[in-house]
């Protein structure tokens, strides 16, 4: 696995609320944050205050490993009520994409979070160009902080909101 080729992740879970909820839920940009083990808070910037394209936010981070940095991020995609999408902005260009995405099923709603490493370095290019030969264990670890943390959200909002499956 290696980051020049854009690695994804995602997670989904399957919830008892409808989709108006599930969507107030993934739209609301400091809910990881509840539950991460990274993401310390989010913020809007510009005077923003809801997700549309454009739109851009702060976020705070800390981790054991990488120490503690802000991101900021531009909203680049909004299907309401269905799908919206973020880039993470690094002095290069795109570190990282992001997105939460709603759907109706028989039993309420299912939610995916999704994430895609790059393709502009970021903070984890640093690791990988200490240890190249080291890359895809690097890779896989940060995919799996991702998807852990991705998971915590998608449960969250499963017990807020009533419960939910995997």
């Amino acid at each position: 696995m290696r980051y020049r080729d854009q690695p994804t992740v995602e997670a989904v879970q399957r919830l008892t609320c409808d989709v108006d909820t599930a969507w107030r839920y993934v739209t609301d940009i400091t809910l990881p944050a509840r539950v991460s083990t990274e993401l310390a808070g989010a913020e809007w910037l510009d005077g923003a205050d809801h997700v549309a394209v454009g739109a851009r936010f702060t976020g705070r981070n800390r981790h054991a490993a990488l120490g503690e940095w802000e991101t900021v991020c531009e909203i680049v995609e909004v299907e309401p009520g269905r799908r919206w999408v973020w880039n993470v902005r690094t002095p290069a260009g795109v570190g990282a994409t992001w997105g939460f995405e709603v759907e109706p099923s028989s039993q309420g709603s299912l939610v995916r979070q999704w994430a895609r490493m790059g393709p502009a370095p970021s903070g984890l290019t640093f690791a990988i160009n200490a240890q190249p030969d080291k890359e895809a264990r690097i890779v896989a670890r940060r995919l799996e902080e991702w998807l852990t943390n991705m998971r915590a959200n998608l449960a969250y909002i499963a017990e807020q909101t009533g419960g939910g499956s995997p």
